[in-house]
This record gives C-alpha cells, structure tokens and sequence, in this order.
C-alpha cells in the first residue's frame, strides 16, 4: 500500500469569525463617531416685554415690562450661580426687543446679535450653524418668533396670539427631529 499523498487544504473554518470581527470593530467605530458628534442645541425664545401705552409706532416697555426684562437677566444672567449659560443672544432690531434684552446683556458683558424681522428664518438657521451643541437666547416679536419657530422646528405657531409670557425652548438635535415645549414665565 502506497502512503497518501499530502496535500493542502484550506479550510474556511476561520473565515467567518474573522469577518465578524471585523464588521464588528467597523460599527463599533462608525458608532463611536455618531456618539461623539451628536449633539443638541436649544434655542429659547422669548416675546419682548410689554410696552408701554402710547400710539407711536416703535414704543418704548412699561414699568411691569422693565421688571420683567430683570427677571430675565436673573434667570440667565448667572450663570456662576447656577443659571443657564448662554453662548449666544439674538434680538431683533425693534426697541422692546432690545430694552428686554438689555439688562441680560450688561450681565453677560457680550454683544448681542441683531437682526431684522424679515429676516427671522436665516437668523434661525446662522443661530443652529454658529452654536451648535450650545444654548441661544431670541428675543423677538409676533411675526418673526412665529417665523424662528417654524423654521426651527416645522411647528406654525399664532403670530398675533397673546402670550408675551410665555417661553418657548426649542430643542434642535444633530441627529432626528426638533421638540418644542412652552412654559409661562
């Protein structure tokens, strides 16, 4: 009897397992990535504070107004104290958007961003491009909140509708879709 030939085979037995490793090790890596730049950024909208009476066009806040605008700054002005920190405030270009925001920005000591009602939507947008991950105080009236709401999270809000106490903190994630919540001030 002659002795066997040696021969070679391969044998796939380690194939599969080296494969899955490797699948494995990609999507461990791929999550990895998604976990480190997913983020969200919450942009809180605010009405300017009441005006006082008067028929001119621009009107200056009321008593109750400027005392609102303080509770304001309290709110998000101290942020050593526990308070929210702002990366970024927005107002738009009337003088009740601005006297609101005015006491908040002598806390902060940061220059605010202004911006015109007719353009709410874009400011909307530059507001998630330039923090993203961070928080954003708007301070604007009637039409153009209406307008950042919608832009920001597809949502149509009542640009006549009274509620100049309300808040409305809009949360933007990276990765899904915008929520939207209100809470009186």
């Amino acid at each position: 009897m002659e002795p066997p030939g040696i021969t070679r085979h391969r044998r796939p037995f380690l194939a599969p397992l080296y494969l899955s490793v490797l699948v494995a090790g990609v999507l461990f890596a791929l999550g990895w990535v998604l976990y480190n730049h997913a983020n969200t950024t919450v942009v809180l909208l605010v009405r300017p504070v009441e005006k006082a009476p008067g028929s001119i066009d621009d009107p200056p806040v009321s008593q109750e107004g400027e005392a609102r605008a303080e509770r304001l700054a309290h709110m998000f002005g101290d942020a050593m104290r526990g308070g929210a920190r702002l990366d970024g405030v927005y107002e738009s270009g009337d003088r009740r958007a601005q006297q609101t925001a005015a006491p908040l920005i002598e806390r902060l000591h940061r220059a605010p961003v202004v911006f015109r009602a007719a353009d709410a939507r874009a400011t909307a947008a530059r507001a998630l491009h330039e923090h993203p991950g961070g928080t954003v105080l708007v301070i604007a009236s009637g039409t153009a909140l209406a307008e950042m709401v919608q832009e920001l999270t597809g949502i149509a809000t009542d640009p006549a509708a009274d509620d100049a106490d309300f808040v409305y903190v809009v949360s933007v994630p990276s990765i899904g879709r915008a929520h939207l919540a209100r809470f009186r001030l």
